[in-house]
């Protein structure tokens, strides 16, 4: 069975954070992320728009992808969010219905 792995980058309205993660289901995940509890770290900074992702075949490449845009600064990412999306629309209303 294929299966495909999503790096994604999510922020708040303000931009003030960038949260990077791996999944293997990027509309599971943002549900997930929208209906976390209220200590996670999503929560705690409304992070709610989806920005940026990634599709890879091989979970040890978006794995290692994750950690590589994890270690950079922030203007380098903000920067690969713009390779994408310039006007850092939210892509998870774009790609799904509802988060």
């Amino acid at each position: 069975m294929d299966r495909t792995f999503y790096v994604y980058m999510m922020t708040n309205r303000s931009r003030v954070v960038i949260y990077t993660g791996v999944t293997n289901s990027l509309e599971v995940r943002l549900w997930f992320h929208a209906d976390a509890g209220a200590k996670s770290f999503t929560k705690r900074y409304k992070i709610d728009r989806l920005v940026y992702y990634e599709e890879y075949d091989d979970p040890s490449d978006a794995i290692a992808r994750e950690k590589e845009i994890k270690a950079w600064r922030r203007e380098k990412k903000n920067q690969l969010v713009e390779t994408l999306n310039p006007k850092w629309d939210d892509l998870g209303s774009q790609l799904f219905d509802e988060p």
